[in-house]
């Protein structure tokens, strides 16, 4: 949202950019979690999934 509410192009590059760098948090708190709570795993690992493949469309439209 509030990358669409950018204010120029380079205004919307650095918010995709925050929106990469802050999914690629994730997926490292995922992961800590993952090693702390084995008995969640199976749900942390779907989690997992959704953040990586919000890392790729952000790098991808970060790139772009």
């Amino acid at each position: 949202m509030e990358a669409d509410a950018a204010e120029s192009k380079k205004d919307f590059r650095h918010k995709i950019g925050i929106c990469k760098k802050e999914s690629k948090e994730t997926l490292h708190w995922l992961h800590m979690l993952s090693v702390a709570h084995k008995e969640i795993n199976t749900e942390l690992r779907n989690l997992y999934k959704e953040a990586h493949e919000l890392t790729l469309i952000f790098s991808t439209i970060f790139k772009k």
